[in-house]
Order: C-alpha cells, then structure tokens, then sequence
C-alpha cells in the first residue's frame, strides 16, 4: 500500500499493520502513539507512514510480551526526545533478555513435545 501525504483511513491502517481497529483506538486512548493521530475535515482519522511504522513496533512489542506500561514508559522516552536514548536502549535491553529467557523455556519445550513424538513415532512403527 502507498500511503498518501494525507494518510490512510483506520480501516487501511489496520491492515497495513495486521491489528484490528479497536487495537489503534486502544493505543490511541492509552497515549501510545508518538503524536496525536490526524484527522481529515470529516473529523476520521488519518493515519501516516510514521504512525504506522510505529504501530508495528508496538506490535513487535506487544507479542514479545512487553505490558503495556512498559510500552507507554518507551513512547514516553521517545516523544522527550535523543536525551533519553541511554534509558531507551536499558528498557528494550531488559526487555530482550526477559525475551530470551521466554525463546529458552519455548525451545526446551519444544525438545520435550519433539521427543514424546518421536517415541510415539517408534511406537507406531512397531505396531
């Protein structure tokens, strides 16, 4: 999709980023978007190629499992602006490392269901 200067409408936005419109309402209520969303003469929102960057990030950060207070505190950062790069960076690096303790506990998961297959696979082959 090539979004125009005006932007898009919150239908074309919620496909372009693969949440629903109740969902960019929500970040918009909760204050997660970096600025204000626009809106046309018809008082509908409008949505630009930065707001929909940003709401895929958020998206990133929502299914790795970052609460939303902790999204609100990194939009918070950003919005202040380059002073807070060094707090920015310590809240996504704690939050990669919750990340990949939550990869770790999945892959041994995975290694436990992956071996119950393969006796199961034994078993059949033996039948």
């Amino acid at each position: 999709m090539t979004l125009l200067h005006e932007g898009v409408s919150i239908a074309e936005a919620a496909d372009a980023t693969g949440v629903s419109t109740h969902t960019l309402r929500y970040y918009e209520r909760e204050g997660l978007m970096l600025a204000p969303i626009d809106r046309a003469s018809s008082s509908h929102r409008r949505y630009t190629e930065t707001d929909i960057a940003w709401v895929r990030f958020l998206t990133r950060l929502r299914l790795t499992g970052m609460p939303i207070a902790g999204i609100r505190r990194y939009t918070e950062l950003v919005r202040v602006g380059e002073s807070t790069v060094p707090e920015r960076r310590e809240l996504l690096v704690a939050h990669r490392e919750r990340v990949r303790a939550q990869l770790d506990e999945i892959t041994a998961s995975l290694r436990a269901i992956d071996h119950k297959i393969d006796i199961y696979d034994k078993e059949i082959s033996l039948s």
